[in-house]
């Protein structure tokens, strides 16, 4: 296969359009299958849950949809001791970088002399946590997700995963899930786990909130239940952006270019530079590498670099800033002569990560910032998961007799203006 090298100032507004573009889950194709499944599960329960799960994931009619306790205790014990070091290891990394984010639990301000106004912070009661399984195996989609749930207190955490045919649920993803304080594993997955969740059954008590990514099923049941329950932020197929000078090493470039790619047909990765000899050197490494990859991996690869891929030569380091902050990518790598100074230019990603050293994959599981992030250029508005995701605040007043003397006038003048009688009648009354 070939990869082109685009010149950016070339390039008619089309052609931008299709270099920005990403893969959109297709979900208005299949709300129409979606629905019933959500419906049934509201109506009928753990009877529709069950019929449903045994039709699309094959598992028995009869089994238990909670893991019991000894499937944890088995996990462990199976588990692969240099895995499980690794687990702990970035499990505590997460736990650190997450600590600092957790509010105090009231916090007022004296707006005047009596004149007290702040929030309380308190945990969401509830939350379901969805850890997809269709490309492989997720216990870092686990961690990233439990350890700030389990930081901001909340009093249920639920873990919603696909199992295995026979039931089985990951070793890894429940040694986890034990490690970050998971009250519950469920083995249900797709549209029907979600309904489930955010409905309530027989046997899965509903939640307040859904968090974490999945296929386009889930997240077509996401969009039909979003007014019953608060579905977390837009996650959907993977996508990275290398922003480079003539600094950097062309192989790690190119290396670097296919760990995100490697997710699945659906991701983008492109690498911005303002080096033409850097973009000719990436373009003809790349091919080599992708035949080098096993499969499934190397079919993702070859479809991604045809598709949502590619490298983009930029005149300046502004104008490849520029480009960056329009595509607004999940991750972004800096790898110049001064990525902290570059950073300054950046706007809209998700996630920045600064030098040579500083790879994709590192943050996706060990570094300690979240790696459940945003995507679609929802980064221009949105955040990564945090310990914010699950908290909620409210706000608290407090007036002394004193201070409404002061304010009372100012308010009776603003309720009088805006016409609502007994905003300012209510304060004569007094």
């Amino acid at each position: 296969m070939k990869i082109p090298v685009r010149v950016w100032s070339e390039l008619e507004a089309d052609e931008r359009a299709r270099i920005l573009a990403r893969a959109e889950l297709a979900i208005d194709d299949i709300v129409g299958d979606v629905e019933p499944i959500v419906a049934d599960v509201a109506t009928r329960g753990d009877t529709a849950l069950r019929e449903h799960t045994h039709r699309l994931d094959h598992l028995p009619l009869d089994l238990p949809f909670e893991v019991p306790q000894e499937d944890f205790d088995q996990a462990e014990r199976r588990l692969d001791p240099t895995v499980r070091k690794a687990l702990d290891y970035a499990i505590a990394n997460v736990t650190a970088a997450h600590e600092h984010q957790t509010p105090r639990t009231l916090e007022l301000t004296e707006v005047r002399p009596g004149l007290l106004a702040g929030e309380r912070t308190r945990p969401i009661e509830s939350v379901g946590l969805y850890v997809p399984q269709g490309r492989g195996r997720f216990p870092s989609m686990l961690y990233m997700l439990a350890v700030p749930a389990r930081l901001a207190g909340v009093p249920r955490i639920a873990v919603a995963t696909p199992p295995s045919p026979d039931g089985a649920v990951d070793d890894a993803c429940l040694y986890a899930a034990r490690k970050c304080g998971v009250h519950a594993v469920y083995r249900m997955g797709g549209a029907q786990a979600i309904a489930a969740l955010a409905h309530g059954t027989e046997s899965i008590p509903r939640v307040d909130k859904i968090v974490g990514p999945g296929s386009a099923y889930v997240a077509a049941a996401k969009r039909l239940l979003r007014d019953r329950v608060d579905v977390g932020l837009p996650a959907g197929p993977s996508e990275s952006v290398v922003l480079a000078d003539d600094t950097a090493g062309a192989n790690g470039v190119a290396v670097d270019l296919l760990i995100e790619a490697e997710h699945g047909s659906d991701s983008q990765a492109i690498l911005v530079t303002t080096s033409s000899t850097l973009a000719a050197e990436v373009a003809r490494l790349l091919p080599r590498l992708i035949d080098d990859t096993p499969e499934p991996r190397k079919t993702y690869l070859r479809d991604v670099f045809s598709g949502y891929g590619g490298i983009v030569l930029a005149a300046s380091m502004a104008e490849a800033a520029g480009i960056v902050n329009d595509i607004a990518p999940e991750h972004l790598q800096i790898r110049t002569a001064e990525p902290w100074s570059t950073m300054s230019l950046i706007t809209s990603a998700a996630e920045i990560l600064l030098g040579e050293h500083s790879a994709f994959s590192l943050a996706n599981y060990a570094a300690g910032a979240n790696a459940v992030l945003p995507t679609g250029g929802t980064a221009r508005t949105w955040s990564g998961v945090s310990v914010h995701d699950f908290v909620k605040r409210t706000s608290v007043v407090q007036v002394s007799s004193d201070a409404y003397g002061q304010i009372a006038a100012h308010v009776e003048a603003l309720a009088e203006y805006e016409g609502f009688h007994w905003h300012a009648r209510a304060l004569r009354e007094r």
